[in-house]
């Protein structure tokens, strides 16, 4: 600790072994002073360490369930992905399963239909075919006043959508290369959107819709 001026005063009047002395306490209070305020700094730090490090450990705990909540997450993506996938497959199978049974009563169902409404007689059946390597779900010769023709064309369960046109269309183009008869293309639906039955339409398809017959 510092040494007051008034201190210093009276110190003359010591002897000067007892004014060494006394300098030598004075000196040794004032180290254990400084190392005591070390000591408690140095406390004071190792418990601000201790808190950082307990800090810096729940964070790693905190981490360590975020990245299992993530795995977690990914699984239940993964679970739901499947599911969906197989939800689809499912839809997809239920849609070829009707689609299938469309074409199937098409078959039985067209002949007189087509005869009654549009004097088409059929010659001999409606059949499903390949012509130069495309699939016609329905396909038959058949005779309107008089002439032979050949119907060629698609069973779809909604006709919602141009991309149809186009595909019976494409089908009715290789047609047209493998017979000399005039090709009538036909669409068999559930429904049909008004634009795109009317494009149909315009375009030369005979369009039947299911509840007709």
């Amino acid at each position: 600790m510092p040494i007051s001026v008034a201190l210093m005063r009276k110190l003359e009047a010591v002897p000067p072994e007892l004014k060494d002395i006394f300098l030598t306490l004075v000196e040794e209070l004032e180290r254990n002073r400084q190392e005591t305020v070390t000591k408690r700094e140095f406390n004071e730090l190792k418990q601000v360490v201790k808190e950082l490090a307990e800090a810096q450990k729940r964070t790693e705990q905190r981490v360590n369930e975020l990245a299992e909540a993530q795995k977690r997450t990914e699984e239940e993506i993964r679970k739901l992905t499947g599911s969906l996938k197989r939800t689809r497959e499912e839809v997809g199978g239920l849609s070829r399963t009707v689609a299938y049974a469309l074409e199937n009563e098409a078959y039985r169902r067209l002949p007189p239909f087509l005869k009654e409404r549009h004097g088409i007689e059929i010659l001999d059946r409606m059949i499903r075919a390949e012509i130069r390597g495309e699939e016609m779900n329905l396909f038959a010769r058949a005779r309107k006043d008089g002439q032979e023709i050949v119907l060629l064309g698609e069973a779809v369960l909604r006709l919602d959508d141009l991309s149809k046109l186009r595909k019976v269309k494409k089908k009715v183009k290789l047609a047209s290369e493998e017979f000399d008869q005039e090709i009538v293309p036909i669409i068999v639906t559930h429904f049909a959107r008004k634009k795109v039955f009317e494009k149909a339409r315009e375009a030369g398809f005979l369009v039947v819709q299911s509840f007709e017959w």
